[in-house]
């Protein structure tokens, strides 16, 4: 059953109860042979469901990497329906981490499988590309927010190989001059902003991507600014395996940090099944302890 209360808001009580920590949900081939799991839906169907398990009651968001479930087929999306289900109904905020983007109705239909109440696929919050414009996913933005989804931006990525596209200026737009990360993080905050009930929002339902080995100065990204409200979410990869530290939380997103979502995946999966549980709550206890 879905929950119409504003992604936002629930974002929010997710952060004062169980903290900023959000853990991945990524069933690399390498872990599942680390986890004495096969590689196939049934593996990645019970990594999935361990993974779950371990995080209720210890922390309140998961992201699953939608990719190694897909690339069984069929079976893979079963198994991943199944991951889906379970972790909402343990009470977990579920962010599809998708990147979908396109235009028209096939961006819609995209927001359709994996926002709409109802759908196998149904998560609570998704992750979209928009470097066809901001304007491209308006109709997923505003679906979403009718049922109390989020939905979080690409802006600032750290595969290297974005950099000259997310810091590229822009020519002929409302924001000429603006870099690509630029313009979609003011865009996402000006689209939070221009809700009815936006005063009352602690943090916003859309969200940005923007990694934490990225500098996010070199692409634009305005740290100094007064913080924006409502509060932008941010889904913040990078800290763990790929090397930022939770010490650096602050220096590195500066204003933007009180909406920082620490996401974390082999770092903390590598623990193992049996170790799982005990990384999580350890991690949770250290990404505190660098968001206070």
């Amino acid at each position: 059953m879905s929950d119409a209360t504003p992604f936002g808001e629930r974002l929010d009580a997710v952060f004062a109860a169980y903290g900023k920590l959000c853990v991945g949900i990524d069933p690399h081939a390498s872990l599942l042979d680390q986890w004495g799991l096969p590689d196939s839906a049934e593996g990645v169907r019970e990594f999935g469901l361990r993974t779950v398990d371990a995080v209720a009651g210890r922390a309140g968001i998961v992201k699953p990497q939608v990719a190694f479930f897909e690339r069984h087929g069929a079976a893979g999306y079963v198994a991943l329906e199944r991951v889906l289900a379970e972790a909402r109904d343990a009470g977990l905020l579920v962010i599809a981490d998708v990147k979908r983007g396109d235009i028209g109705t096939s961006v819609e239909a995209y927001g359709q499988a994996w926002l709409r109440p109802g759908s196998g696929l149904e998560s609570d919050a998704m992750t979209i590309s928009a470097y066809q414009g901001l304007g491209s996913i308006d109709g997923v933005l505003t679906a979403a927010d009718s049922a109390g989804k989020g939905v979080f931006v690409l802006a600032a990525t750290s595969n290297p190989e974005a950099a000259a596209i997310q810091r590229a200026v822009l020519q002929q737009s409302s924001r000429a001059g603006n870099t690509v990360a630029q313009a979609i993080t003011a865009g996402v905050i000006g689209w939070n902003q221009g809700r009815a009930d936006a005063a009352s929002r602690p943090l916003g339902s859309v969200g940005v991507v923007l990694g934490a080995t990225v500098d996010l100065r070199t692409s634009g990204i305005d740290l100094d600014a007064e913080p924006p409200k409502p509060g932008l979410p941010v889904l913040a990869p990078g800290f763990g395996h790929q090397g930022a530290e939770l010490s650096d939380l602050r220096a590195i997103y500066g204003s933007l940090a009180g909406g920082v979502i620490v996401s974390e995946s082999r770092s903390i999966l590598g623990a193992g099944p049996d170790g799982l549980a005990e990384a999580i709550r350890r991690r949770v206890d250290e990404v505190g302890a660098a968001s206070v």
